[in-house]
Order: structure tokens, then sequence, then C-alpha cells
């Protein structure tokens, strides 16, 4: 991933521009200290998240910049 690569939402079949970075991780799988990221437009941030959140997974959501 370069800066000038546009990340794009991971909802479904959503092809907006990125605005969120949701990271977090399945603690039945993942070591505590491995994130994965989900990237959310604006539209899509609250939907994702509360899919994760529910399911114990969500750890933080952070705009995009910072991962870059």
């Amino acid at each position: 991933m370069t800066d000038s690569e546009p990340l794009q939402c991971s909802a479904k079949d959503c092809r907006a521009d990125a605005r969120w970075a949701l990271r977090w991780n399945n603690p039945k799988i993942h070591d505590a200290d491995r994130l994965k990221i989900w990237l959310a437009c604006d539209d899509h941030k609250e939907h994702l998240s509360t899919f994760l959140a529910r399911r114990g997974f969500l750890r933080d959501a952070v705009p995009v910049d910072e991962i870059r």
C-alpha cells in the first residue's frame, strides 16, 4: 500500500473512499497483539463497527490517515 493508492470501504458492494480504519481481532484465533483492519467510509463506519463490537472483536476506529 502506498500513500497514493485510494483505499476503498470494506462494506459489500461499496466503492467509496475509506475514511476510517476499524482495527479488530478475534481473541479465539488471534494473538492479542495481532490486529486486522477493515476500512470504512463515513456511511458504513457505524454499521461495520457495530458488527465487530457485538462480537467483541472491535479494538478501535481511527482515521485512515493514521495507518498510512
